[in-house]
């Protein structure tokens, strides 16, 4: 395999790797997990009540065999009460036979009885481990969703979080806009106060001379306004001819006088 396609399955891995971790959620492992070893229990149960269930067959034939065995004896007895040797002689030999199969069964039946109690044991010791396993499985989903949440919280908050930073940036990117605007708007308006650029909206042919005219016209038009308002203002009432409480004549009578 040359480098570059030992590279590139290296990439491929971590690639895999990475997105794995990302789809993977530690509960979902953990239930997973959990139903698991169910399984396995129920298959250790099953286990069980098919060695009892042999167990029991054994026991019904070794039943079986000894009222057979009985019966046998009886036989046996009664033929010779008939004077019947040879009868009793062949009861005797099948009860021996009887005999040597319960023997046999009895044999299997005590190791059936073995591997159900161990299996019985390890199907306790199994159960409790289970038990163990889903209290423990409960904790760790309640605390990997608490971290999560206040993980997400923070993220929110702090503006860490991916939908968070794209609204951070968006406002920072409207807010560097509206100055950018802000300071074009400043320059536009100090070079047309300083003539450097010229109002489209006034007429075509003014320029800065005609401008200042105007600004002259129109203050003198102020001021001889003014001089009409105050020509066409009542005449003063005429002043006392003494001064309350001088004694003396205004001053435009002693120089008349």
């Amino acid at each position: 395999m040359s480098s570059i396609a030992r590279r590139m399955a290296a990439l491929f891995r971590i690639k895999a790797n990475k997105a794995l971790d990302e789809a993977e959620d530690p509960r979902e492992v953990l239930d997973y997990s959990y139903t698991q070893q169910q399984e396995m229990l129920q298959k250790v149960r099953r286990g069980v009540a098919d060695v009892a269930t042999s167990r029991k067959r054994v026991d019904l034939q070794i039943s079986r065999l000894r009222q057979s065995g009985g019966k046998l004896e009886g036989q046996a007895e009664q033929a010779l009460a008939a004077g019947r040797e040879d009868l009793a002689r062949e009861a005797l030999n099948r009860r021996t036979a009887v005999a040597s199969q319960i023997t046999d069964l009895q044999s299997q039946q005590a190791s059936l009885q073995e591997q159900e109690e161990k299996l019985t044991f390890a199907s306790q010791n199994l159960e409790a481990k289970v038990d163990a396993f889903r209290t423990r499985k409960e904790t760790i989903k309640a605390t990997y969703t608490a971290a999560e949440a206040q993980t997400r919280i923070t993220e929110a908050v702090t503006g860490i979080g991916e939908e968070m930073g794209d609204v951070g940036l968006a406002t920072q990117r409207a807010q560097d806009r509206t100055e950018q605007l802000q300071a074009r708007a400043g320059a536009l308006d100090e070079l047309l106060a300083s003539g450097a650029l010229e109002d489209a909206t006034l007429p075509a042919g003014r320029d800065d001379i005609q401008a200042e005219l105007e600004s002259v016209t129109t203050g003198q038009d102020v001021e001889s306004e003014l001089a009409r308002m105050k020509a066409r203002l009542p005449a003063s009432p005429a002043h006392p001819a003494v001064e309350r409480g001088t004694g003396q004549p205004p001053p435009d009578q002693e120089a008349t006088s």
